[in-house]
């Protein structure tokens, strides 16, 4: 049912959860941002898909679509290719996490502009794959 909602559009499926509770809880994102205009109609669409086909004849359900809060992990290659140009912090499968700009993603990596010396405001460019990360976190500054 929601798929065919998202065709020719920017939005792709971030996860989607049903609970045994009838709490469904859709993430989304888009490529140029996933305004609350975007959800709400959505949710809107898919809620009255759901109710024609009687999925839940008392209509005990709950239908939950938003984006991802900026505290989740990045799981696609879409979510980090549109937030090239923010910190991000990378905690590989082994090693410590590490943090720095972002400066380009592809398929098979990621390249972190990461700060050596403060005093001297020296970076260096540090190349991560894919397959080596088991977390990816975008860094809020104020």
């Amino acid at each position: 049912m929601l798929l065919p909602l998202l065709e020719e559009t920017d939005i792709f499926v971030v996860s989607l959860k049903i609970k045994p509770t009838n709490n469904i809880k859709i993430f989304l994102d888009a490529d140029d941002g996933f305004p609350i205009s975007k959800s709400t109609s959505i949710n809107k669409k898919l809620r009255r898909m759901i109710d024609e086909a009687a999925m839940f004849p008392e209509g005990d359900y709950s239908l939950e679509v938003s984006s991802p809060g900026v505290d989740e992990p990045l799981l696609f290659i879409r979510q980090y290719q549109k937030n090239i140009g923010r910190n991000i912090e990378i905690t590989p499968i082994e090693g410590e996490p590490i943090i720095g700009k972002m400066i380009s993603a592809d398929e098979e990596k990621v390249v972190l502009e990461v700060l050596i010396s403060a005093k001297k405001k020296e970076t260096s460019q540090v190349e991560i794959p894919f397959n080596s990360i088991k977390q990816a976190v975008i860094q809020i500054s104020f």
